[in-house]
């Protein structure tokens, strides 16, 4: 079997890989029949060379491999007829700007295996946002925090050489008596409570957190979905039946919306499922929170405001509740931050094996 890592295509240009050096003499070692090829890209993470000096062949002709392997959508005109491709298309929630991409794969009778929509055999998904997104989509939620309010200007998290200097930068920063709320229970969310935890701050349950008032520092609190939903019937919340029937529930995350400053967002979210708030929400004048950290990303999804995927180069804009629109970063009421599936840069990656090597 040949298998072909794919150069990221879209544009602004991606850094990361399916599969890393060390990665593909892990697979070498144990599929020793398996051969493997790679695009040559000038800005992936790590460089042709630390691919070729292991022995892996450049070829920027992919077309006699069995499986090509990528991250992002791949480019339409990029598609190499009746092959197989991994990666993430972004297609499954029947996203609209992904329409022509799916159409085009029909087309070109290519298999489609969508990281995505890879489940155990409990259903439950193996391959998604992990706990780097998490700690970066936290990061950069509190940079935007300190950006707004003219506190503190954190180093962004891609210039950070690894966690350790990434925390370091956190160690510097003060945080007034804020609230912030994390809705999700998964590996992101565990990332985004590990720089919670570094920094200290205090958490509090649900119910405690919408009571405290004059806590005189900065707190936070988990939500999971039967803190922010329940059932239009009035019957008991039940997460498995909330998992299998969502549109049977509705939305009740308005005492948070009331009582929050900063919203970090790392849970799924299924379409049938009710939104965190409506844009109508939003426009209220109890409506609190000014800077959110969308690491979900899904379009005019959960959180109504996130109207595109922000970039590395540009991770910032503001939402204007009253007109709908986007605007500048920070010359607004509300700053939503937003990341695109797997939030971290390529050289996080490069920051996760550092970490598994010592541990």
């Amino acid at each position: 079997m040949k298998i072909g890592i794919l150069r990221e295509g879209k544009t602004p240009p991606d850094k990361r890989v399916a599969l890393t050096p060390e990665q593909c003499i892990e697979v070498k070692k144990k599929f020793p029949h398996v051969s493997i090829y790679i695009q040559p890209s000038p800005v992936r993470s790590f460089k042709d060379n630390e691919y070729s000096d292991l022995g892996f062949e450049l070829k920027e002709d992919l077309t006699d491999c069995d499986i090509l392997l990528g991250v992002k959508e791949v480019r339409i005109e990029d598609f190499i007829e009746g092959k197989i491709y991994l990666f993430f298309s972004h297609t499954i929630k029947k996203q609209e700007y992904n329409r022509s991409l799916l159409q085009a794969i029909l087309k070109k009778k290519v298999q489609l295996v969508d990281y995505e929509v890879l489940t155990n055999k409990e259903g439950f998904r193996i391959i998604g946002f992990g706990r780097f997104a998490g700690l970066v989509g936290a990061y950069n939620g509190l940079r935007a925090f300190g950006l707004r309010e003219k506190l503190f200007d954190l180093k962004p998290a891609h210039l950070c050489t690894d966690l350790v200097e990434m925390y370091s930068e956190l160690d510097n920063i003060k945080l007034p008596p804020i609230k912030i709320a994390v809705t999700g229970d998964g590996r992101v969310a565990g990332g985004v409570l590990e720089v919670l935890h570094h920094l200290k701050i205090e958490r509090f349950a649900a119910a405690d957190y919408l009571k405290t008032n004059n806590w005189g520092k900065a707190i936070y609190t988990q939500l999971i979905p039967a803190d922010y939903a329940k059932r239009k019937d009035g019957s008991e919340f039940e997460l498995m039946h909330f998992f299998n029937n969502p549109e049977m529930y509705e939305n009740t995350f308005q005492p948070f919306a009331q009582s929050t400053d900063l919203l970090i967002a790392s849970a799924f979210w299924n379409p049938k499922a009710p939104v965190l708030f409506t844009a109508n929400e939003a426009n209220n004048s109890d409506f609190r929170i000014s800077v959110i950290s969308d690491i979900t990303c899904d379009i005019e999804g959960s959180i109504p405001s996130t109207k595109k995927a922000s970039t590395i180069d540009n991770p910032f804009y503001d939402y204007n509740p009253k007109t709908g629109k986007l605007e500048d970063a920070f010359s607004n009421k509300i700053i939503f931050l937003f990341r695109r599936l797997i939030i971290y840069p390529a050289s996080y990656q490069k920051m996760l094996h550092s970490i598994l090597a010592e541990t």
